[in-house]
């Protein structure tokens, strides 16, 4: 499952990371904003020879990809019934923490790029829908291929999204049962505390790599 999420993640954060290209003027479909940066992402992945440099991706990450989530959201998701239990400053911590897990996760995903093709569903939304899902396939030679869909919802600052769900399992929910166990067990503030030493190990991990 670990696989499958680190696979996930690299579509999902390369497909996303040239958003900012597009002119918000364009208001395009979420279906065609992610389809008409795909092709454009998978070149700049192939020809950057700094791909497997962990730290530099990170900072890529965080600039360009990061922005089009709903951290706090998507964090509120995975808390769960336990985001009650939080105050508003572990709240607010929690979305921190969140955010470097995903940008240390999807740093790592970034390497593992391979020349696989994607193909979209149609996309029958709508206007003025503002929760649709972007269905996607990723197809490989001599494996079974993997269904990603993209949960994306319409905000003042554009299309944000929500959760990714691969093969049937949902993201935040996975990282929900993780995150339960652990406040079951520690408490909120527990849980801060392994998501810190998580993040700063994976801040370790990309220091020797990039080194």
């Amino acid at each position: 499952m670990r696989d499958a999420i680190s696979f996930t993640l690299l579509f999902c954060g390369i497909v996303l990371a040239l958003v900012a290209r597009v002119s918000s003027a364009q208001d395009p479909s979420p279906d065609a904003l992610i389809k008409s940066i795909t092709h454009d992402v998978i070149a700049i992945i192939r020809g950057d020879s700094d791909t497997r440099d962990l730290a530099k991706i990170a900072r890529l990450v965080e600039a360009a990809i990061v922005p089009h989530f709903d951290l706090a959201r998507m964090t509120q998701l995975a808390m769960g019934r336990n985001w009650r239990l939080a105050s508003p400053e572990q709240q607010q911590t929690l979305i921190e923490k969140f955010k470097m897990l995903l940008v240390h996760t999807y740093s790592a995903s970034l390497t593992l790029y391979r020349n696989q093709n994607i193909e979209f569903e149609s996309l029958h939304a709508v206007p003025p829908e503002t929760d649709v899902t972007v269905r996607s396939v990723v197809k490989q030679p001599g494996t079974a291929p993997i269904h990603i869909d993209y949960a994306m919802e319409r905000e003042p600052a554009g299309w944000k999204v929500c959760d990714v769900n691969i093969d049937g399992i949902s993201l935040v929910i996975t990282y929900r049962d993780t995150f339960a166990s652990q406040v079951r067990e520690q408490g909120v503030a527990g849980l801060i505390k392994a998501l810190a030493t998580k993040n700063r190990s994976n801040d370790m991990l990309s220091s020797r790599a990039g080194a």
